[in-house]
C-alpha cells in the first residue's frame, strides 16, 4: 500500500470504455467544437436523471452554471444575494461578476448546509437596512449533503425571491425523494474531474422551462443574434461545453448509479470502523423519514429507501475532537505550504506566512500531514467565505457552526477507486497516529 496514492476522489471511466467510443465518434466526424452530437445527448441524459420536466443547458464549468443561473435569476450591479458561506468559493465569486454583493448566511449543526432560521433573519434584517429585499438565495449541497429545500424553498416563496440551488457537489443526492437541483427556479451541476461524474472539465445549469431554457442557451453562446453576420446586442459568455468533453459526459452516465453506491458504500464503511475511535465522528446524514410524497415520488422510495435525506456523500468527512492528540501536532503550521495540498495544480500564489487567524485545530493540520505522509489525500473542510479575507467587507450572518466545524473537521478519500482495502488502510492509519 506505501506505493499507492489513495486521492480524494477521482473521476473513474465505465469499464465498457463507452467515454472513448463518443469521443473517437466526435473525432471521426469531425464535431471537435463547442457543441455537437455529444453535447445535445448528454443534456438529454441529465434532463431523464433529474426529471421534473427540467431543460438542462450543458457548460464548461459549474462556476459558470452559477454566473448563468443568477444572471437569469435577474442578479445585476448593486444586489445583494444570500449565499451559504459554508461552501467553495465558485457558489459567491459569480456574485461578485456581476457586480451584486454576497450575504453570507451560516449553517445548522446537522446538515452543515444553510440554516433556513438564519436565512429568514438575514432577509428581514436585509429588508430592514436596505428598503429593498435580497435578489436570490444560493444554499450549497455541502459534500453531498441536502440541504432543508423545504424550509428554504417556504421562505423563499414568502418573500419571492428566486433561488439558485449549488447541487455542484450534489449530483444525485435527493430530499425527499426528489432529485437536488429541481427544487429552486436554477440548479448547478459540477462535473470537475473530482465530481461524482465528470466530463474532465464542465458543468450544467438545470433551467424550469424551454423560454428559461432558450435565455439562458443564448447567453452561453455569447448572446448572438439571428442575423447572417456576428450582432451582438446583449453582453453573453463563451460557456457552452465542447463535444469532446460532452462524450465523456455520456460515457459517464452510463455508471452514475454505480458511482452513487460507491459512495455511500464507502461511507457507510468509515461509519463502521470509525464507531469505536474517540473523539473521531464520521459526520452522516440526519435520520429523518420521507414525507408528504406524491404517487411518483412513492414508487421512487421504493428504490432509494425511506430517508428524508439521501446523500451521494461525495465526499465522506469526519471531526477530530479538539482534546484528541495526533503524532507530530506540535509542528504544526510551522512550515510555508509549497507543494500541492487539495489540488493537482499545486500552489501558484506563495503564502507570506504559515498561519492565519482563522485555521484548522493543529491536531486536524498533524493528521493531515500524517495521512499524506502515508500516500492518503486528506484535505481540511471548506474555511467558510465570511472569514475569507477577500469577503472582509461582506454582511454576514452568522451562528459559530461553520467556524467551529472548520476547526475539527477533515475529508478523507471516497471516489470510485477507493476500495474496500483502501478504507481499512486509511482507518488503521488515522487510530495510528492517535497518541492514547
Amino acid at each position: 500500500m506505501a506505493d499507492k496514492r489513495i486521492y480524494l476522489c477521482l473521476a473513474h471511466m465505465s469499464e465498457d470504455g463507452a467515454e472513448q467510443r463518443f469521443i473517437k465518434e466526435a473525432f471521426d466526424t469531425n464535431w471537435v467544437v463547442p457543441l455537437g452530437p455529444n453535447v445535445n445527448g448528454f443534456e438529454k441524459d441529465l434532463e431523464e436523471f433529474v426529471g421534473e420536466d427540467k431543460r438542462v443547458v450543458a457548460l464548461s464549468s459549474g462556476t459558470a452554471a452559477v454566473h448563468l443561473g443568477l444572471l437569469a435569476a435577474g442578479v445585476g450591479p448593486g444586489d445583494e444575494v444570500i449565499v451559504q458561506s459554508f461552501t467553495f468559493c465558485a457558489s459567491s465569486h459569480p456574485i461578485t461578476y456581476l457586480g451584486a454583493k454576497p450575504v453570507f448566511i451560516d449553517s445548522e449543526p446537522d446538515t452543515w448546509n444553510m440554516d433556513p432560521d438564519l436565512l429568514e433573519t438575514a432577509i428581514q434584517d436585509r429588508i430592514a437596512k436596505t428598503g429593498k429585499k435580497p435578489k436570490a438565495i444560493v444554499p450549497v449541497a455541502l459534500y453531498g449533503m441536502p440541504y432543508r429545500i423545504d424550509r428554504i424553498m417556504e421562505i423563499a416563496n414568502k418573500y419571492e425571491i428566486p433561488v439558485v440551488e449549488d447541487a455542484a457537489e450534489g449530483f444525485g443526492s435527493r430530499y425527499n425523494g426528489q432529485i437536488l437541483g429541481t427544487f429552486g427556479q436554477y440548479g448547478v451541476l459540477s462535473f470537475n474531474g473530482n465530481k461524482m461524474i465528470t466530463t474532465s472539465g464542465g458543468g450544467a445549469l438545470i433551467c424550469p422551462d424551454e423560454e428559461s431554457w432558450r435565455k439562458v442557451m443564448w447567453l452561453a453562446t455569447q448572446a448572438r443574434e439571428s442575423y447572417p453576420y456576428y450582432q451582438h446586442e446583449t453582453i453573453g459568455y463563451n460557456y457552452r461545453m465542447s463535444n469532446i468533453c460532452a462524450g465523456i459526459g455520456r460515457g459517464q452516465m452510463t455508471v452514475v448509479n454505480d458511482h452513487i453506491d460507491h459512495h455511500k458504500h464507502v461511507q457507510a464503511l468509515y461509519e463502521a470502523l470509525l464507531a469505536d475511535v474517540p473523539g473521531i465522528k464520521v459526520h452522516g446524514q440526519p435520520n429523518e423519514s420521507l414525507k408528504g410524497l406524491t404517487a411518483v415520488q412513492e414508487q421512487q422510495s421504493c428504490v432509494q429507501g425511506s430517508k428524508l435525506f439521501d446523500s451521494n456523500y461525495w465526499l465522506c468527512t469526519i471531526t477530530l475532537d479538539p482534546d484528541v492528540k495526533v503524532k507530530g501536532q506540535e509542528n504544526a503550521y510551522k512550515t510555508i505550504v509549497t507543494g500541492a495540498v487539495g489540488g493537482a495544480a499545486g500552489v501558484i500564489h506563495a503564502a507570506s506566512t504559515a498561519v492565519t487567524d482563522c485555521q484548522p485545530n493543529d491536531n486536524v493540520e498533524a493528521m493531515r500531514v500524517a495521512l499524506d505522509q502515508a500516500g492518503i489525500e486528506a484535505r481540511p473542510v471548506w474555511k467558510p467565505m465570511h472569514c475569507q479575507p477577500v469577503y472582509r467587507d461582506c454582511v454576514a450572518y452568522v451562528n459559530g457552526v461553520s467556524e467551529s466545524i472548520f476547526k475539527v473537521g477533515m475529508c478523507l478519500p471516497a471516489g470510485p477507486y477507493v476500495t474496500d482495502e483502501d478504507v481499512a488502510y486509511i482507518v488503521a492509519k488515522i487510530k495510528e497516529n492517535i497518541i492514547s
